[in-house]
């Protein structure tokens, strides 16, 4: 249940529509209440072939007409309005959503299976809106009905009355019963898409490499185990969710043949009309239609709560400790200092330890070592993505523990291995980080990271539209991209993260130009695996283990004859 208050939270922020639903269902379930009562009394002015009191009778039909009309555009309305807030419901849940994806720490993603995340916006808001709108639509009448009816029996028949309410627990139990046992299966179905959008999604972003070392078959074989388990699950789910309203149904005609049983000898003794026999019966039926209607519905809302589970699960994550309280770093020069540094993504395993430099602004730092040495962790750290264990960093002198990670991260700009844009103009990819720029800075940039070329070259210039994957550009012009964006921002401070790795050498050396204009009176950290690109450093640190093993220009490492020199006989090389 705590599940479902913190779903129905969203909806209590538009207490105007929740009572718009409420006001209708009223009207629609008092309208269906009349409905049986004034047949009943209709009856009563039928006493056989050709003894029919017309002019008693004809006012109560049209009585009765309007009811009906009142009863369908009640309805309408309340499913208008059901419908309206549900969307509302799931839109405001996919925005707390990511804002929540926003504020996690990257530790979080680091673990998160994409497909999963995808299917916590996707399938499981569907699941939600669906649970929400049959909800709202099933459970505000059918609380009328149930109280209603049994309300009119006991006043017409106080022992009918009592015998509905002696069956109705067992139904309710039954129900919930099953009910119950299905939930389980239900998560486990959720989890399953989840798992299952992840293999769709992993093959579509690597299939090139699947296709190159012939891995289709086993991919597919990798997606069908877990669409079996699916299946299985899912099966599951539905075969106890679709026992449910057959179970309440029996019990429920139980009752029914109970009250005809009561109502009629009650008939015969005198103490009911036949009327009023017909109306008991039709309110002992809208007494259980209600448990019928929801048990009808409780694969959507057993779904929906699965679904609301997994992503209160997701709201539930620790966000990003708050800034508040920390002040805003200014422009930094450039100058870095990491002083006794450690850190661990498991304490039981330490990556980066006693990692001591200090680098003076506009300094070309190439950051080197054998793969797990800690290279990536460094700049993580020095981003503010995590922080440190033990020690300090300091830019200008200000640690940077005491200052907002926006604040940090402006003062960097970045340039990685894994190309990033999105669909949009070449212009607003490029003004991604400074989108006020104007066309001047942008072009400026453009021409400053040597794109400017290629792109005047394209359909639209500028204003060409461009995919998340770049569409056809190549992987170079893309790379070009992502520099411009990073001069516009005229950081003093440039992380380089394999920024050269995924291209051709003729492409590289274009790269490389580019690059080294933008590291230009820079402080710049390079991670890289070419010397071509990190061989005219003014420093480089080559790590090993999570520490520094030796610091140095290229020629004096080569002349230490230590593991740098050792890296660059085993391969370390131009390519």
């Amino acid at each position: 249940m705590k599940i479902v208050r913190r779903a129905f939270s969203y909806a209590a922020r538009y207490p105007l529509d929740l009572a718009r639903i409420l006001l209708f269902a009223l009207l629609g379930g008092a309208a269906g209440l009349a409905t049986p009562l004034m047949i009943g009394n209709a009856i009563d002015f039928i006493a056989g072939q050709g003894r029919v009191d017309f002019a008693a009778l004809l006012p109560k039909l049209a009585w009765l007409a309007g009811v009906f009309l009142i009863n369908s555009i009640s309805g309408w309305f309340m499913s208008l309005y059901a419908i309206r807030l549900s969307n509302r419901v799931v839109r405001d849940m996919r925005e707390s959503g990511f804002h929540q994806l926003t504020q996690l720490p990257i530790a979080y993603f680091d673990n998160a299976r994409k497909g999963d995340l995808i299917s916590r916006f996707s399938n499981d808001m569907e699941l939600i809106g669906e649970g929400f709108l049959q909800g709202m639509t099933q459970i505000f009448p059918g609380l009328i009905g149930v109280i209603g009816s049994l309300a009119i029996m006991l006043h017409l028949n106080g022992l009918v009355g009592l015998a509905v309410v002696a069956v109705a627990p067992l139904a309710i139990f039954v129900g919930s019963f099953i009910a119950k046992n299905a939930s389980g299966y239900f998560r486990e179905q959720q989890r399953r898409v989840g798992e299952y959008n992840d293999c769709a999604e992993e093959y579509a972003a690597h299939f090139l490499t699947a296709k190159a070392y012939g891995l289709e078959t086993e991919q597919e074989e990798k997606a069908a185990q877990v669409n079996a388990k699916l299946y299985v699950c899912g099966q599951k789910a539905h075969f106890f969710s679709a026992m449910v309203n057959p179970s309440t149904r029996f019990v429920n005609n139980g009752a029914y043949m109970l009250v005809g049983l009561i109502s009629g000898l009650a008939g015969v003794a005198g103490r009911l009309s036949i009327g009023q026999i017909s109306g008991i019966l039709a309110y002992s039926t809208q007494f259980a239609k209600p448990l019928n209607d929801i048990s009808a519905v409780v694969t959507n809302l057993q779904g929906a709560i699965a679904a609301a589970e997994r992503f209160f699960a997701l709201m539930d994550e620790e966000a990003e400790p708050d800034d508040q309280g920390k002040k805003v770093m200014p422009k930094a020069r450039g100058e870095v200092a990491f002083r006794d540094m450690s850190f661990a993504y498991d304490a039981k395993r330490p990556l980066v330890t006693d990692f001591s430099a200090n680098i003076l602004a506009g300094t070309k730092v190439a950051i080197v070592g054998p793969t797990g040495a800690g290279k990536t962790t460094v700049v993580n750290l020095l981003m503010g993505f995590y922080s440190p264990d033990s020690g300090d960093i300091l830019i200008d002198g200000m640690n940077t523990a005491d200052y907002t990670r926006d604040s940090l991260r402006v003062n960097f700009g970045m340039v990685l291995q894994d190309v990033w844009l999105f669909k949009g103009t070449v212009r607003e990819n490029i003004a991604f980080g400074k989108q006020d720029a104007v066309e001047e800075e942008i072009i400026a940039a453009a021409k400053a990271a040597r794109a400017h070329g290629f792109i005047t070259r394209l359909p639209k210039g500028y204003d060409t539209v461009i995919s998340a994957e770049g569409g056809s550009l190549s992987q170079g012009e893309k790379q070009l991209l992502t520099i411009a964006r990073a001069m516009l921002l005229e950081p003093n401070m440039m992380i380089l993260d394999e920024a050269t790795s995924n291209v051709d050498p003729l492409t590289e050396i274009k790269l490389q130009t580019a690059l080294n204009t933008l590291m230009k009176g820079r402080t710049a950290f390079v991670i890289a695996h070419r010397l071509s690109t990190i061989v005219n450093s003014d420093m480089i640190i080559v790590m090993e283990n999570g520490h520094i093993a030796e610091t140095g220009k290229h020629e004096a490492l080569m002349r230490h004859e230590g593991l740098y020199f050792t890296m660059v006989k085993a391969g370390f090389s131009p390519s």
